[in-house]
C-alpha cells in the first residue's frame, strides 16, 4: 500500500475513492474518523487515500491531479448514452446500468 493523497474531508475521500474504482484501481482510506478524536490528538489529521496496489500509484496520481485540475464549473451533468439517464458530473458510471461516461 501506498499513501495517494491527503484529503480535505470525508466527503472527498469517498468521491475520489469512488472515480478511482471506476478505473479499477482499489484504495483505502485511512484516518477518516480521527476528526471524532479532536481534543484528544496533538494535531488535526484528514484523512488519507491509499492506493493498496503499487503498480497502480503512478494512474491514480495522474487520475488524482486530472480531477482536481478541472475547475468546478466544467464538471456538468452527462447523460448516459446507453439508458438515458441524467447523471450528476462527479459520477464516472451510469448508476442505473453501470455504462462508463463516454470522454
Amino acid at each position: 500500500m501506498k499513501r495517494l493523497y491527503e484529503c480535505r474531508d470525508r466527503l472527498q475521500a469517498q468521491m475520489l475513492h469512488d472515480a478511482l474504482a471506476a478505473h479499477h484501481i482499489e484504495t483505502v482510506i485511512l484516518g477518516d474518523y480521527l476528526s471524532g478524536a479532536a481534543g484528544e490528538l496533538s494535531a488535526l489529521q484528514f484523512p488519507a487515500l491509499w492506493v493498496v496496489e503499487e503498480a497502480d500509484y503512478a494512474l491514480a496520481r495522474q487520475l488524482i491531479d486530472r480531477y482536481l485540475s478541472e475547475p468546478e464549473a466544467e464538471r456538468l451533468p452527462w447523460r448516459c448514452s446507453r439508458c438515458g439517464e441524467l447523471m450528476e458530473a462527479a459520477f464516472d458510471l451510469c448508476w442505473n446500468c453501470s455504462t462508463p461516461r463516454d470522454p
